[in-house]
């Protein structure tokens, strides 16, 4: 190969990888088509139900930065969860269905972060932002944990 070609030959590499291992980490589509299980009870503005379903929109992202906040969005999706939160000054007790049978990690990765990225909550994240990948759902799953699990772990988390 001509040496002058070979950078130019590299940038379009680059160009490709870059937009590959993007497209592979944060898959939009996919993750607002599995929202759709979740409109029943968040809604379509991820505000919820007051009293009755949390809202998602504002407080993911406050979760998220908690420490241990991330690996625990992961295993509410996975693992349910059942007991008494409090929710942006509002409480809520009721049960949050598992979905670890019913939706792969993909769809559990794609969803949450949907979830981070829409209705205003992307820009409650703290920069760089780096979304949720299956991989990390995978290592999760094997966990294997109940919905009062998940409740203890949240009752571990720091949100500010």
């Amino acid at each position: 190969m001509n040496r002058s070609k070979l950078p130019f030959a590299g940038l379009i590499v680059l160009v490709l990888f870059l937009g590959m291992s993007t497209a592979q980490e944060f898959d939009a589509s996919l993750g607002a088509d599995t929202y759709n299980s979740c409109m029943g009870c968040h809604q379509a503005d991820g505000k919820g139900r007051p009293g009755i379903f949390p809202p998602l929109a504002e407080n993911m992202p406050i979760i998220f930065a908690a420490d241990g906040g991330r690996e625990y969005l992961i295993n509410v999706l996975l693992f349910g969860l059942q007991g008494e939160i409090e929710v942006l000054g509002a409480t809520y007790n009721g049960l949050m269905p598992s979905w670890a049978a019913s939706l792969s990690d993909d769809q559990i990765a794609a969803v949450l972060n949907h979830e981070l990225t829409s209705w205003g909550n992307e820009q409650l994240l703290t920069d760089p932002f780096e979304p949720i990948t299956s991989d990390e759902v995978a290592v999760i799953r094997e966990l294997g944990r109940s919905a009062s699990d998940v409740l203890e772990l949240r009752q571990g988390l720091v949100l500010e």
